[in-house]
């Protein structure tokens, strides 16, 4: 069993749609410690001595939060400047993340065809997060790709959050009991959309 920590970054959570509800529900599954910084810390006073033990106490991390700005919202940031120490979560001395599971999940105003070459975000979103992806590499971390809503502005009203939500639970289910086959993930497909060929049989 492995012990899953999720820090949700929503600085409007009385518009959200999507990820309040996907909040709520994982503070359901036995295993996962889901904080949210916005009510934690309403002045960005990050207690780093608490998170940095957060960090030692779970093996798979995840990051949840909507896409801002192609970025995470402001006290995500925050939370990895501070927390991240040199000595704690790189360099010579700073091995505490390695082997540990990191993820995101996001949700994204736009439709998928926005976020590739040509499309409107001229991006797709693997490269839009390679700064985490390279922040899971430098600390040892296996990153996975993301786990992601596109066109989240008109999920609900296309009836898109409950098979969304089903999905979500199955993940974090999965990751707890240790039944992911991490090995087998692709890298550049959302991780939602694979969910069936990945988690393992009688898990």
């Amino acid at each position: 069993m492995s012990k899953v920590l999720l820090l949700f970054a929503h600085p409007s959570q009385d518009r959200s749609e999507i990820n309040r509800p996907l909040f709520k529900e994982a503070k359901k599954i036995a295993g996962v410690t889901a904080v949210d910084l916005y009510a934690e810390y309403p002045s960005f006073r990050i207690n780093v001595d608490r998170e940095q033990q957060r960090l030692r106490e779970h093996q798979v991390v995840i990051f949840m939060f909507p896409l801002y700005w192609y970025s995470t919202p402001a006290i995500l940031k925050e939370w990895q400047d501070l927390v991240l120490e040199y000595g704690f979560a790189y360099g010579s001395e700073g091995k505490e993340l390695q082997g540990k599971t990191f993820l995101c999940s996001l949700t994204a105003g736009g439709a998928a065809s926005a976020y590739r070459k040509g499309g409107y975000n001229h991006y797709q979103i693997w490269e839009l997060l390679r700064p985490l992806e390279q922040t899971a590499n430098l600390t040892g971390m296996h990153y996975l790709p993301p786990f992601a809503l596109f066109g989240s502005r008109t999920a609900v009203d296309e009836g898109r959050l409950p098979e969304h939500i089903q999905h979500w639970r199955s993940l974090l289910e999965a990751l707890v009991s240790d039944s992911l086959a991490i090995e087998h993930v692709a890298p550049n497909e959302l991780l939602n959309h694979q969910l069936e060929q990945i988690i393992k049989e009688g898990a």
